[in-house]
């Protein structure tokens, strides 16, 4: 019988897993040297689905204090999310929610304290390791190059490809987009998105956001809400752009997006279904 292997990641999703990496990493914070080894390996906590970096205790160049009980730890709060599958931790659970059992530190330098940014599982394969919080800290190599995010996923890709296919975008009857130039971006565990040119848009149906997100594979983006209009509800942060992208998606360099699980898209004439992902529930 053949195993369709996105099935053999999701059962994977519950356990503590960890996969060495041969590159360099190196941390700081403020330009202080936090870490630096060649023998990290990436950590997923279960049901986590964004790894974070795992480094020799003898590599921190940092002091690891034990966190007691009742110290202020910061947090993001915890992101829950079921997708044809088991709940599922976002990176926006924050780092202090822990789902193995483990010691937390301190990671002070002479200058900084960063509450609760380092936590050693107890686990034997992991022995002599600890686990950073990739937001903790203000600077992370690979290398020579700085990566934003998170770390990257080595069993996760993005693939980006032209497409001569029509993508029609519509909400609540209105037309904000069309073209038959659309690029499309395959992302791992993600649906696929359409990136179009901005002369395909409505865009003077769209007002500028302040908000910005970082993704670890394509950059930073920017975003543009939708106000609401003859009778329609307004949707912040309905499109968004990267406009200076990583190398790997030089090719969406300024075309814009949608978000498909707010508005209605059809691809080819044919009506899509709104995909259930982390970001279904939202307005």
């Amino acid at each position: 019988m053949a195993v369709c292997l996105a099935s053999v990641v999701s059962s994977a999703l519950p356990d503590l897993r960890y996969q060495p990496t041969p590159k360099r990493v190196r941390v700081r914070v403020a330009g202080t040297p936090v870490a630096d080894t060649t023998q990290a390996v990436l950590v997923w906590e279960p049901h986590r689905v964004v790894p974070q970096y795992a480094v020799p205790i003898e590599d921190v160049l940092a002091q690891l204090v034990p966190q007691r009980p009742g110290d202020d730890v910061i947090s993001g709060g915890v992101e829950k999310h079921r997708a044809d599958g088991p709940m599922v931790l976002t990176p926006s659970t924050g780092f202090s929610v822990h789902t193995s059992d483990g010691d937390v530190f301190t990671v002070r330098t002479a200058e900084h304290e960063c509450p609760g940014a380092a936590f050693q599982p107890h686990d034997p394969d992991l022995a002599g390791y600890v686990v950073l919080d990739f937001n903790a800290f203000d600077e992370w190599l690979e290398e020579d190059e700085i990566i934003l995010g998170h770390p990257r996923d080595p069993f996760k890709r993005i693939d980006i490809r032209q497409s001569s296919r029509t993508v029609r975008i519509e909400r609540d009857g209105v037309v904000l987009a069309e073209s038959s130039r659309p690029i499309l971006l395959f992302e791992t565990s993600l649906p696929v998105r359409f990136y179009l040119p901005p002369a395909d848009v409505r865009t003077d149906l769209l007002h500028p956001s302040d908000t910005t997100t970082v993704c670890a594979y394509k950059g930073v983006a920017s975003y543009w809400s939708l106000p609401g209009a003859a009778g329609a509800n307004a949707i912040a942060d309905i499109v968004w752009s990267y406009p200076r992208p990583l190398p790997d998606a030089v090719p969406i360099t300024g075309m814009l997006c949608f978000f498909d699980e707010r508005v209605d898209v059809m691809l080819g004439g044919v009506r899509r279904e709104r995909p259930n992902s982390p970001w279904a529930n939202q307005p």
